[in-house]
């Protein structure tokens, strides 16, 4: 029998932090508890069911003892912020009415939607809710991850696939994925397409190399996305390339240079 357990949940104090951070009595525990549990479920609802689509993927809840900071990680935070942090405003009003307490919101931008489990997740759930393909929009998500920068992607879609009779789980995988190394940076999210013959559901594994290593990678890609003097094509004004083209130039200077003086001898030599 296997031991499983949830990636996130197995790093979570070790190599990850906590979503929700506080301390609390134990008279208020159960309280607070439920309060991030309605924070969590209104703002998916709100930007994750609904359109213009927020792609929230995690929300960060940090407690002090005047205020609750809010955090949203979102692959468009433009549609969260809305024209002039109008957006913004109405969330907290609408948050602190649902909790009366004095919230605060922020909103960091997630850089590579591909690299992240629950934003793929999402996204494959939505395609298999407009009766796409699962195989080819399963090995799109895979191929999309890996072009990312990620080091290994697994999938798996659960149900009854295509409308068949019988419900089967199919698999896509691409790299590779260790489960149990508390080093390793791998990202882990659910998600459940609702169709019209049943739901659908859909596990993602995402590994992104050892916690440390990431900044380096982002890095070197920029560096040789930046890197200067190298541009495609055999005839490009590279530096190399120019410094041939005037070698070129010069060698046929000097050979019509020549062709002149030796038609002027011949003229001489006639006369």
């Amino acid at each position: 029998m296997g031991q499983k357990t949830s990636p996130i949940g197995f790093r979570t104090g070790v190599t990850l932090g906590w979503q929700s951070t506080w301390f609390a009595p134990k008279a208020n525990y159960g309280e607070f508890l439920v309060e991030d549990q309605k924070i969590r479920n209104y703002v998916d609802k709100k930007y994750n069911r609904s359109v213009p689509n927020g792609a929230v993927a995690k929300v960060q809840i940090i407690r002090t003892r005047n205020e609750v900071k809010v955090t949203l990680y979102s692959a468009r935070p433009g549609v969260v912020i809305g024209p002039r942090g109008g957006e913004v405003d109405k969330l907290r009003e609408e948050l602190e009415s649902l909790t009366d307490r004095k919230i605060n919101v922020n909103v960091i931008e997630i850089k590579e939607p591909d690299l992240n489990a629950a934003l793929v997740a999402e996204a494959i759930a939505e395609q298999l809710g407009k009766r796409a393909s699962f195989r080819r929009t399963m090995k799109q998500f895979c191929e999309n991850a890996m072009n990312a920068g990620a080091k290994g992607v697994k999938i798996i879609c659960s149900g009854r696939l295509a409308g068949s009779e019988m419900a089967r789980k199919e698999m896509q995988k691409l790299g590779s994925i260790p489960l149990h190394t508390l080093d390793a940076n791998v990202d882990y999210a659910t998600a459940t397409a609702r169709t019209t013959y049943g739901a659908i559901g859909i596990k993602t594994w995402i590994y992104k190399g050892k916690f440390g290593e990431e900044n380096e990678q982002v890095t070197s890609r920029q560096q040789q996305r930046r890197r200067p003097g190298r541009r495609p094509g055999p005839g490009g004004p590279g530096p190399r390339n120019r410094e041939r083209s005037k070698s070129a130039a010069e060698v046929g200077s000097q050979a019509t240079q020549g062709q002149a003086n030796a038609s002027d001898s011949n003229t001489q030599q006639e006369s």
